[in-house]
């Protein structure tokens, strides 16, 4: 009897603490990212993408930002390069791109972008180096007053004809809400990509889902516990990773959810290119694709501003938060903000993958690529950015290799377990029935609160 009143005690403390977190709990925030556990087992690469072919950053490299005003892909899938001189439009050419001769070099185009940021900070604007136009494109959403637009005016006026001033349509937020959700007690976010130190696995996510200490659950009643944030950064740069509590993210590592069960197997990383086509997944609106229109785009978003964004026409909703982007299985980014929606359109930045592994000292789950399967071990190294894929036309580009996808959480809730006769000795089902009324009572709360954070969010949006 002796132990069995201990087993009963501890059972009734342990479903006690989980009371507590959703007692402690605020409401219910939301973000976004997918990353879903698959049936079939993954590889771990500690490497990542394949070289490409001589591609246009390559080309500017070697010619320099003096000479050159960034690269992009046109339609037939070539490389074109905007250069500032007939010479180095030359050298282009007889490396098998297209050539644009443009006015203003890269130099010029990021003193441009360095004045605008020295300017006092207007939360609800974004700008960006336009490499298709030769010029610096800003955007103020509906949040910027008209003084605030004469005066942004003003100073892009004292730059430069170059600088083309622009409204965005809604408001320039961070997407909060769920793919296949994580949540803590101070948010709700969504996994992206898999990744690790080589001794433990992490989820790398959007920096604003949550701070440092974070812990995260795989459900709303707190019965699958995933992880603790132990890194964050936002504003800045909007990234960081949450430590799997088990050390391991598992089988299936290498895949991103895609909806309907499936899944796309991600293969390595690699930098954005202007005018790739890349795809979104996210779980407010699923699976979307758009183009690049523009690198190291800066925003400034209500909480603080983040640069080096890469900024895509791919539509994204509340909810999208966090979720990743990639293109033929090449991990690009993890989804930061913007404005607009899935049905009128709009803008979306993304956090390049490549600086974010790069300042996290970790890398990329993946599968291994067919021409790398049967070579022995895995190669080492950082992951790879030559992989800009600028032999695919935007148009016949695909997301990347399917997969199977599942991860659908099981399990009761706190409540029922709360309550069973089996979980609870006899003779503490009084103390059981007191948590239930105080769990229900502050679960209904919790409930209204989300609501409202919802409506909120949905009013921002636009």
């Amino acid at each position: 009897m002796r132990h069995a009143r201990r087993r009963v005690v501890r059972r009734v403390t342990r479903l006690t603490a989980v009371a507590g977190l959703l007692l402690g709990g605020a409401m219910v925030t939301q973000a976004a990212m997918a990353d879903e556990t698959p049936g079939a087992p993954a590889t771990v690469l500690r490497g990542s993408a394949q070289p490409a072919a001589t591609t246009g950053a390559e080309l500017v490299a070697r010619l320099g930002t003096a000479r050159t005003a960034g690269n992009w892909i046109a339609s037939d899938g070539r490389p074109v390069v905007a250069v500032t001189d007939e010479k180095a439009a030359a050298e282009v050419r007889r490396a098998g791109a297209e050539a644009k001769v443009v006015r203003h070099s890269m130099n010029e185009l990021r003193a441009a972008t360095a004045t605008l940021r020295a300017a006092p900070r207007v939360a609800g604007t974004a700008w960006v180096v336009d490499y298709r136009t030769n010029q610096v494109t800003v955007e103020a959403d509906s949040t910027v007053s008209a003084t605030d637009w004469s005066r942004m005016s003003k100073v892009a006026g004292g730059i430069g004809g170059f600088v083309h001033m622009e409204r965005a349509q809604g408001r320039f937020t961070t997407r909060l809400n769920g793919a296949l959700p994580i949540l803590s007690t101070g948010g709700r976010c969504s996994a992206g990509f898999n990744v690790t130190n080589g001794q433990r696995d992490f989820i790398l996510t959007a920096g604003h889902c949550g701070p440092t200490g974070s812990i995260w659950f795989a459900d709303n009643q707190g019965n699958q516990q995933l992880g603790t944030t132990v890194s964050s950064t936002f504003p800045s740069n909007d990234f960081s990773l949450v430590q799997y509590a088990s050390g391991s993210a598992g089988q299936g590592a290498d895949v991103v959810a895609i909806g309907g069960g499936n899944g796309v197997r991600i293969t390595g990383a690699a930098d954005a290119t202007v005018g790739q086509r890349v795809f979104r997944s996210g779980s407010t609106s699923g699976l979307h694709d758009g183009q690049v229109t523009g690198l190291n785009a800066t925003v400034n978003y209500p909480e603080g501003t983040v640069t080096g964004l890469i900024q895509t026409t791919v539509c994204a909703e509340p909810g999208d938060s966090g979720g990743p982007l990639f293109s033929e299985g090449i991990a690009l980014g993890v989804t930061s903000g913007g404005s607009g929606d899935c049905k009128t359109g709009g803008t979306t930045f993304f956090q390049p993958v490549t600086k974010a592994l790069t300042a996290l000292g970790v890398k990329l789950l993946v599968s291994v690529p067919q021409q790398a399967a049967g070579q022995g071990g895995a190669p080492s190294g950082t992951p790879s950015t030559a992989a800009t894929h600028s032999a695919i036309a935007p148009g016949s580009a695909q997301p990347g290799a399917s997969a199977p996808v599942t991860g659908a959480v099981e399990g009761t809730t706190l409540l029922s377990r709360l309550s069973d006769p089996r979980n609870v000795g006899p003779g503490l089902l009084v103390i059981g029935g007191s948590l239930i009324a105080l769990v229900a009572t502050r679960w209904i709360r919790s409930e209204q609160d989300r609501k409202a954070y919802q409506r909120q969010y949905s009013a921002l949006w636009g």
